[in-house]
């Protein structure tokens, strides 16, 4: 049996160990926290840590107690209220001192107040964005690409010499010596042998001439052996290295915001969570992330983040000219090849006549193509529109690549996050 020790220095005062034993156990009530803080704070506190309050009941340990009825028999020590024979009351729960701050003031019972901790940020991103996962990041590798990088497969015998596998080469001449002057060796060690055998025999009277014969086998045995090559170009081997794509690390997302006359303040505001959320998202898969702001009434331009959610500027509703221009946008800079390129887009649904059929064909016939995922968020308490009832081909013609979910308060955001980015069964398993 193997045994782990995770010897990693923790802070002062800290377990890392015992914390995440912590986390896993509790990890209901810290669900339901992380969900009512994603609704409640401000757009800008999204990504903060969260404290964390657990009922004092649900942290109880389970213990032995005695049962109603039965005798027994207790000391307590000495006071001025009671005299022996009075009959103590069972303090009572609820107001009167059970903790947490519950009902009035009392002068008897006592209790236990709520455990209340702090998590961090990673650990409050980390139960947010838990299960779940980017649709279609292994998309790109049936893409042609254009970014690789070397690895390393194997030892080869021929190359170039900046590849030269010294200690391969070496080692390989080494055993070529041994092999191809292994007989030598032998008759050397035979011969020297030999020699010291005569001369122990002789006892002073040698035989000069078989002495000289050995002597002159023995210089040739190792004339021969030192004949042998050190290094031959039979003995190189090099460092073999293959070209293999590089999987993109960089993100582009897109959003974009219908700012016309039917676009509240307060739909904007749920529209900016569900981008800020999805930023924070890809934010944690992607090593470089930029975002890409389109508002759009009649007509559509690329803005700044500020101008983005604060711009007073409203109209009438031309969907297609924000396609257009993200469509024109990523061909000039963010190539499909280097790029992982999303969409977000928030509106209410309201449209131009006909430019929702405009639309469809739009994403249809080459944005899709494009992206690796494109989502559509309509924020409204009423009826779908016309935009959304030709969205739906699309949703029915690339499920994979086009979702779409209907939000009507604040309350709806994070739970429609989660229904579009909850991990797939296909994805699973290719992870």
């Amino acid at each position: 049996m193997s045994y782990i020790i995770d010897r990693r220095l923790n802070g002062k005062h800290k377990s890392s160990i015992n914390r995440q034993r912590f986390l896993r156990r509790y990890r209901q009530h810290i669900r339901k926290a992380v969900e009512d803080a994603v609704n409640e704070r401000s757009i800008t506190d999204l990504d903060r840590g969260e404290k964390i309050t657990i009922p004092q009941k649900d942290i109880h340990e389970p213990n032995f107690g005695h049962g109603e009825g039965g005798r027994g028999s207790i000391v307590h020590p000495g006071n001025k209220e009671y005299m022996t024979g009075d009959r103590i009351p069972k303090p009572q729960g609820g107001g009167s001192g059970s903790g947490s701050g519950q009902g009035k003031a009392g002068n008897q019972g006592e209790g236990e107040d709520d455990f209340v901790f702090q998590i961090s940020q990673d650990e409050f991103l980390d139960y947010v964005f838990e299960d779940l996962a980017l649709p279609n990041m292994l998309r790109k590798e049936l893409k042609e690409v254009k970014e690789y990088s070397l690895r390393h497969a194997g030892i080869v015998s021929e190359g170039t010499p900046s590849k030269l596998n010294i200690v391969r080469s070496m080692r390989n001449a080494y055993a070529r010596r041994m092999v191809m002057s292994g007989g030598a060796r032998k008759k050397l060690r035979e011969a020297e042998e030999e020699k010291e055998k005569l001369l122990l025999e002789s006892e002073g009277d040698v035989d000069q001439a078989q002495l000289a014969w050995l002597d002159e086998q023995i210089k040739l045995l190792k004339e021969k052996i030192e004949r042998t090559p050190f290094l031959d170009t039979y003995d190189l081997r090099y460092n073999h290295h293959v070209k293999e794509p590089k999987p993109s690390s960089k993100a582009v997302m897109f959003c974009v915001m219908d700012v016309s006359g039917s676009m509240t303040q307060e739909t904007k505001n749920i529209a900016k969570r569900f981008f800020i959320l999805l930023y924070l998202f890809l934010n944690r898969n992607y090593e470089k992330i930029e975002v890409v702001f389109i508002r759009h009434h009649t007509s559509a331009k690329e803005v700044s983040e500020e101008e983005f959610f604060y711009s007073r500027e409203t109209g009438g509703t031309i969907v297609s000219s924000a396609l257009k221009l993200m469509n024109k946008i990523i061909d000039e800079r963010y190539s499909p090849d280097s790029w992982n390129i999303y969409a977000a887009q928030a509106s209410d649904g309201d449209n131009w006549d006909d430019d929702s059929d405009i639309c469809r064909k739009l994403v249809a016939d080459d944005i899709i193509q494009k992206l690796q995922f494109f989502t559509y968020i309509e924020i409204t308490p009423r009826d779908h529109q016309s935009l959304w009832h030709a969205y739906d081909v699309l949703q029915s013609q690339f499920p994979d690549y086009f979702s779409m979910r209907h939000i009507v308060d604040v309350g709806d955001i994070y739970p429609v996050f989660r229904d579009l980015f909850q991990r797939r069964l296909h994805e699973s398993n290719k992870q």
